[in-house]
């Protein structure tokens, strides 16, 4: 097996269990490298770190699949990380809908799968776990059974792993528009065209957490996306409820959803540029009792976070204008480079700019299906914060 070996003094991190390794951290490479193969990792005075994939193309040239010696990467050993992924999951109460896989939180890095009843989604963003799709889609039909299995990896990550995107069936072909269940709702998830995989699962958890605060009141929601918030809002007793996208094909989910639920007669959707109309209804002194949040991901660089930031700040500080005194503010970041203590300071400088006071009522991460490992920033990502705006 081809040898990597760490330079001297780089590679603290990936001892003490990050599994990236970039090309700068590496002193040199004993054997015929082929991007995709598994090779074996070792500090500069050969003691053994682990075996991953490697990629010469890719800024990180080795993602470490494992640390352990005597492990073979074969069909089995996907196997069995896939059938631990789940047993965690049942654990943990998530059956029906989860993050089966969530790449390096699970050891399996760059490989997401989700997975909708018995219907499962597959992304390989790296081509080191790309060319082991055949083996995992073969752990999946062992373990589950399931009626469909499609790769959504029409991402353009991939192409900076030399890889083309692509989408389609790694089963029989299958009704790409699913029924799921969430919290007493259904949902409708369009595994074809739909954002990601289809569905924003890690804020499942989240999306309880409004009940409360929703019952009697007016409630706006930007970037409503398939009106997944929104809809929670009319089924805990909002007693009206308005959500914006930008996107035609958003709104056409939104209203069927709302639909699907009979909740249609309390919420109601808007195709336009939330960042516009935020701004303008804040001009027109126009307020709601709870106003939502969920924008996307604002940078995917960190040559970018400044900007990102500020655009962060300036979608908060309208939000909380638009708040009634003593209603509250419901937002989210999904960008993993703004970590939770940044984006507080961001939500206090949004509210000194406002003029608010802020009493925090619930700030937590995405759902335990994609699980948080300490010292892995890229799988804590996601921000969640509701706050009284007083």
């Amino acid at each position: 097996m081809t040898r990597v070996r760490l330079r001297r003094k780089i590679g603290h991190r990936v001892l003490n269990g990050h599994p990236w390794i970039f090309g700068n951290e590496v002193q040199d490479v004993e054997g015929d490298v082929t991007a995709g193969d598994i090779v074996l990792v070792e500090t500069h005075d050969g003691k053994f770190v682990g075996q991953g994939y490697i990629n010469p193309q890719s800024q990180i040239l080795v993602r470490l699949l494992t640390r352990k010696k005597a492990d073979v990467v074969n069909a089995d050993f996907f196997l069995n990380r896939i059938t631990e992924a789940w047993a965690y999951r049942q654990k943990i109460g998530y059956v029906e809908n989860c993050r089966l896989i969530f790449g390096e939180a699970d050891e399996l890095p760059q490989l997401i799968i989700d997975k909708f009843n018995d219907y499962f989604v597959i992304q390989t963003l790296a081509l080191g776990i790309d060319k082991w799709k055949p083996e995992i889609v073969m752990a999946l039909q062992s373990v589950f059974n399931p009626k469909g299995i499609f790769e959504r990896n029409d991402v353009p990550v991939r192409e900076l792993e030399g890889m083309v995107q692509h989408k389609g069936f790694l089963s029989a072909p299958f009704d790409t528009n699913i029924l799921i269940k969430e919290n007493g709702l259904q949902f409708y998830v369009d595994v074809l065209n739909g954002q990601k995989t289809g569905y924003f699962l890690d804020q499942q958890d989240n999306r309880r957490a409004i009940q409360h605060i929703v019952k009697g009141a007016d409630v706006l929601g930007a970037f409503c996306y398939t009106g997944t918030f929104e809809l929670h809002a009319a089924f805990y007793g909002a007693k009206k409820v308005l959500g914006l996208d930008i996107s035609a094909n958003a709104i056409a989910q939104c209203e069927r959803n709302a639909k699907l639920n009979g909740l249609d007669h309390i919420c109601s959707f808007m195709e336009v540029n939330a960042f516009d109309v935020l701004k303008e209804w804040t001009k027109e002194g126009k307020q709601w009792d709870v106003v939502m949040l969920d924008p996307p991901s604002f940078t995917k660089t960190r040559e970018n976070i400044q900007k990102a930031i500020t655009g962060y700040k300036e979608i908060n500080l309208r939000g909380m204008k638009l708040v009634k005194p003593g209603g509250f503010l419901v937002t989210s970041s999904c960008t993993n480079l703004i970590q939770p203590d940044l984006f507080m300071e961001i939500i206090q400088m949004a509210a000194k700019d406002a003029k608010r006071k802020l009493r925090q009522v619930v700030f937590q991460a995405q759902s335990a299906d994609h699980p948080i490992v300490p010292g892995l920033e890229n799988t804590q990502y996601l921000k969640f914060l509701i706050v009284q705006v007083m």
